[in-house]
């Protein structure tokens, strides 16, 4: 693995632990060159999903952009990462039957993912993949979200 410090084309592990409820390897790395230590995630490729925009153009999945939008909305929540990953892994797991997958249905389930882990995050998601255009629009929301507790 190259280190993300000096370039270092090699470096050695330091520590493995299993995480996200087994479905990655979390590992400890340090470069000999440098002494740079650095992390890096193992998990099982989802490559051969495909997401299917509301335009019909099909992409393949790509978990990091979607986890840095979930990361935007449960910024300074009290929302671990762990969760994060581990609640994410279980979305793909349910999304792995299906070679293409509508983007819809996956923001439909994301928003789901985190109406139940923090309702605030919810609401910061689901403004920007439901474009909420106004006060209003988030009112209708907070009143739906009031009527189901």
């Amino acid at each position: 693995m190259k280190c993300p410090s000096c370039g270092f084309a090699d470096s050695k592990v330091i520590d493995s632990r299993v995480s996200d409820n087994g479905s990655s390897i979390r590992r400890r790395r340090e470069c000999p060159k440098c002494e740079f230590r650095f992390t890096t995630f193992e998990r099982i490729g989802t490559t051969n999903l495909m997401v299917e925009k509301k335009d019909g153009v099909l992409e393949p999945y790509d978990r990091e952009k979607l986890e840095r939008g979930i990361l935007i909305a449960c910024g300074k929540r009290p929302v671990s990462l762990e969760k994060i990953r581990e609640k994410l892994s279980e979305l793909e797991e349910k999304w792995a039957v299906e070679k293409v997958i509508p983007s819809k249905r996956i923001g439909e389930d994301v928003v789901e993912m985190l109406k139940a882990i923090d309702e605030i995050a919810y609401i910061r998601f689901a403004s920007v993949y439901r474009r909420f255009k106004d006060m209003e629009t988030f009112q209708k929301e907070f009143e739906k979200l009031f009527k189901e507790k």
